[in-house]
């Protein structure tokens, strides 16, 4: 009988697929669930990592709300977002560590329950400083859980045919929870209350907890890497400025040293982390899980497309309430169709295209596909009508989005070795999450700069301020269209033609 190696590395064992004994027997992953829980289990991670991926959106639905009913100023207003980001992004690699070193069910809780309590804090904050406290703490608790939920689905899913369907419904959340957090926000926001924004994570972390401290398993990791302070500090310092650098360009000149000077000092660390990975006894990001072709190739798409999408939900927000008049809840609505597409697209993509196509055809054709909606959604104006004018666009970065993220995510954590799946799957969040930043301070201030040039010279009538918010949605399309091509060339470079070769998971950085 054919045999399959165990993903601890230790013994074979018989094939899942061709064995139906070893589906029900004690057969268990590294990171791992029963086999025969495997399906509750990738509900109870799709469940944690919707509530993270959803939490970017939904509270910008409810910015608004929280602003009246706590008295904040504008400028005060982006920190909501800033402190979350922030936390989040410079901790993700040392979260996807402690997932190594403690144990992935240990942290995925713990990731759950300070994130419902941080939310429950924000959602009864009585001023400013608490809400911003509290999105700052459900960002370091976010940046344990997200790396933890990845890589339990990867020690999880060993079999090649079902790891393709997991991946697929992982990838469909992920690229989804965008425009989930924005229809849920808005029936919150309009209906109840802007608290029940952060109020809600409390029924979501209740389920996943109670899902996995009943399917997952306990203990420590076979093998468990040593913490590198060096590297750890680095890192966590280094993508800090780098986000808030970024995050600072928002409201500052790029000229001022409050932002490039975050920036380069940003670059300097993450450089001196890349040096001290290359001579560190045990580095918090061996070099194996990066050096491979198919897992950077994965990374950088993740980054780009995170860089890119970002116009599709926020400019395309402001253009359905402000110039269509839409009110939250329909916005959230309009988004639906996307979200089908992408999660059928992304099922699809994991379970049938990519083992015949292959990555090399299918990322860089979805970062193709969602340029395509990009340059389309230029054309609206005033006077667009949602069917004739938004919905194909939307159809188009929908199958596009979820050809890229569901085959990223895949590739990016096939066949690494057990002991670094936590830091592995960091990796995909913190590329993700750094290229959302850039996209954000990016977009923002071409798209700023673009309406500020339009109203030269004309009077600022609301017609004329109409067709400036125009110009700077526009802009900001074209510039993602540009991150969506940059990444169409990128994948195709780096991605190995023919269908994703078998790793051994032992050996994660075997072929480069």
């Amino acid at each position: 009988m054919e045999r399959s190696p165990d993903p601890t590395g230790t013994r074979p064992l018989p094939d899942a697929s061709s064995d139906p004994r070893s589906r029900a027997g004690a057969a268990r992953t590294a990171g791992g669930g029963l086999h025969e829980h495997r399906w509750w289990i990738l509900a109870v991670i799709g469940i944690a990592q919707l509530m993270v991926v959803l939490d970017a959106t939904i509270v910008n639905i409810a910015l608004p709300s929280a602003q009246k009913d706590l008295g904040f100023s504008d400028g005060n207003r982006q920190w909501i977002v800033t402190a979350y980001a922030l936390s989040f992004g410079s901790l993700l690699l040392l979260g996807g560590r402690v997932a190594d070193l403690v144990g992935r069910k240990a942290v995925f809780i713990v990731g759950l329950i300070g994130f419902a309590g941080a939310s429950a804090l924000g959602g009864a904050a009585t001023g400013f400083g608490m809400l911003v406290a509290a999105r700052a703490l459900q960002g370091g608790f976010g940046a344990l859980l997200a790396p933890a939920a990845l890589s339990l689905l990867t020690t999880t899913f060993q079999d090649a045919s079902e790891r393709a369907k997991a991946f697929g419904i992982y990838g469909a959340i992920a690229g989804a929870g965008g425009a989930v957090g924005l229809l849920l926000g808005g029936v919150l926001t309009q209906y109840l209350n802007w608290r029940y924004c952060l109020y809600v994570n409390l029924l979501f972390a209740a389920v996943a907890i109670f899902g996995g401290a009943r399917l997952l398993h306990g203990g420590r990791p076979a093998e468990r890497p040593r913490l590198d302070v060096p590297g750890t500090v680095l890192a966590c310092v280094g993508l800090f400025c780098i986000v808030y650098g970024f995050s600072n360009a928002e409201t500052h000149a790029w000229s001022q040293v409050q932002t490039w000077g975050f920036l380069v000092v940003g670059a300097v660390l993450l450089a001196a982390f890349a040096w001290w990975q290359t001579r560190a006894r045990h580095p918090l990001l061996p070099l194996r899980v990066v050096l491979d072709r198919d897992r950077s190739a994965s990374f950088a798409a993740m980054f780009l497309a995170g860089a890119g999408m970002f116009g599709v939900f926020l400019f395309l927000t402001y253009y359905l309430q402000q110039i269509l008049g839409y009110s939250p809840v329909t916005t959230g609505v309009a988004f639906l169709p996307m979200v089908v597409c992408m999660v059928i697209s992304s099922v699809t993509a994991t379970n049938v295209l990519l083992p015949r196509l292959g990555a090399k055809v299918l990322v860089p054709g979805g970062m193709g596909l969602a340029g395509i909606g990009m340059v389309w959604l230029t054309a609206l104006g005033l006077h667009s009508g949602y069917v004739a004018h938004v919905l194909g666009p939307l159809l188009v970065m929908g199958l596009g989005m979820g050809l890229v993220f569901a085959c990223a995510m895949n590739l990016a954590t096939a066949g690494i070795a057990p002991r670094d799946a936590g830091v592995g799957s960091a990796m995909v969040n913190t590329s993700q999450q750094v290229g959302g930043s850039i996209g954000t301070a990016l977009l923002n201030t071409l798209a700023t700069t673009a309406a500020a040039n339009y109203l030269v010279g004309r009077q600022p009538t609301s017609e004329a301020k109409a067709q400036a918010a125009i110009e700077s949605y526009s802009t900001a399309y074209w510039w993602s269209a540009a991150f969506f091509a940059l990444g169409l060339v990128v994948t195709a470079l780096l991605y190995r033609p023919g269908p994703p070769a078998a790793h051994d998971s032992d050996q994660p950085a075997a072929h480069l």
